[in-house]
């Protein structure tokens, strides 16, 4: 099977890619946003390794569990062959304490040949803010 648009890119396909992925994480369904990534997919996010599908999934469950009200915008950065960059900024509001934060970062996305992504490389910063302050999605 394969997943649209495949590599190699062209401004066009890396920008429906980028909207694909903002679309599944904002619906904050674990399983669907994994289905996107290889089964044996390579994670760097912030400073947790880790591998493959189930894993992933694992990963979002528990994130969104802790990230309330998650409301996320990317943006194409840039792109090659089968590479895509992007920035990103998200907001939510931390389940146990109620502060609100905007997270702000960059990640690095390697695909195969059939369209899943193969390596996500994430960066990011979390920044409180206050509930009055959010601009994504409101």
């Amino acid at each position: 099977m394969q997943r649209q648009p495949l590599p190699p890119f062209t401004l066009e396909s890396a920008k429906q890619k980028v909207q694909a992925a903002e679309d599944a994480w904002n619906s904050c369904d674990a399983k669907r946003v994994a289905q996107a990534y290889s089964v044996d997919s390579t994670w760097r996010n912030r400073d947790k390794f880790f591998k493959g599908r189930e894993s992933i999934q694992e990963f979002l469950k528990g994130k969104w569990e802790k990230e309330l009200h998650y409301k996320l915008m990317k943006e194409l950065w840039a792109h090659s062959d089968n590479r895509i960059s992007v920035r990103f900024e998200y907001e939510w509001q931390h389940a146990e304490t109620g502060q609100w934060y905007r997270t702000h970062g960059n990640e690095h996305w390697e695909f195969d040949e059939d369209g899943y992504m193969r390596r996500r490389d994430m960066s990011a910063n979390d920044i409180p803010i206050n509930s009055a302050d959010r601009r994504i999605g409101y």
